[in-house]
């Protein structure tokens, strides 16, 4: 069962400027594009960092003030006061910059988004070259893949060939990514199992849970799992 990586939802025409780039330069391609950051590549399109806006605007916040006047968290004050004065994008940008793999899984780009507070990530391919880039947004269109998709993964991937359950067992529906799964299974550990894998087909919302289990062997399963839960699965 194959679940959505960052190549499946990134863009792959993505505007990027150099290290020379100036920096009226770089905040037209940023109006002119619609977009509020673009990574700075070398000849070999390996990515250097990223200018965004926020890069951009400590020469906006800092027009005009005198220099004891500019009030800072004391950790940001001298990168702030660089880029207050750059003016190419060597000196803007921020590095070392924040990447993600193209194969890597949604969740991972999300978690790293997450950890390390950005919005989008420059997406690399092994020589650290750019292939595309994703964003906070790229991430949702998972949950925009049709119910018809959805239950066919549920079906076809999770409940015959991943869990052998015969056709017609389990009735399974699909309403807006909420997957409903109805009848009845052998065994308690065989529905928990059933239960998350169905969570992790790529577009579920949420999973209800309307199956019921012929032999309950959750204290055995237990054992065997470490007297573990997997998330999300009561």
């Amino acid at each position: 069962m194959r679940t959505w990586q960052v190549q499946d939802v990134m863009t792959t025409d993505v505007a990027t400027v150099r290290e020379g780039t100036a920096y009226r330069e770089i905040v037209d391609v940023l109006t002119g594009r619609h977009i509020t950051a673009v990574p700075v590549v070398d000849d070999a399109r390996r990515v250097l960092g990223v200018v965004s806006e926020a890069d951009l605007l400590y020469k906006v916040e800092l027009q005009g003030q005198p220099h004891e006047r500019r009030v800072f968290v004391r950790r940001h004050q001298r990168e702030a006061r660089t880029k207050a004065g750059a003016t190419l994008a060597a000196d803007l940008m921020s590095t070392p910059p924040i990447t993600v793999a193209p194969d890597a899984s949604l969740v991972a780009a999300a978690r790293i988004m997450d950890e390390r507070h950005v919005k989008r990530l420059p997406v690399v391919d092994d020589l650290g070259r750019l292939v595309g880039i994703v964003t906070r947004g790229d991430l949702l269109k998972v949950h925009l893949r049709p119910d018809a998709d959805i239950h066919r993964d549920v079906v076809g991937e999770v409940l015959r060939r991943v869990l052998g359950v015969p056709d017609g067992v389990v009735d399974v529906t699909v309403y807006d990514g909420v997957v409903t799964l109805t009848g009845q299974l052998d065994r308690w550990s065989t529905v928990h199992l059933a239960l998350r894998l169905t969570g992790q087909v790529s577009g579920v919302v949420e999973v209800v849970n309307a199956l019921g289990y012929a032999v309950d062997d959750a204290p055995m399963a237990a054992l065997r799992a470490g007297a573990s839960t997997p998330a999300g699965i009561a």
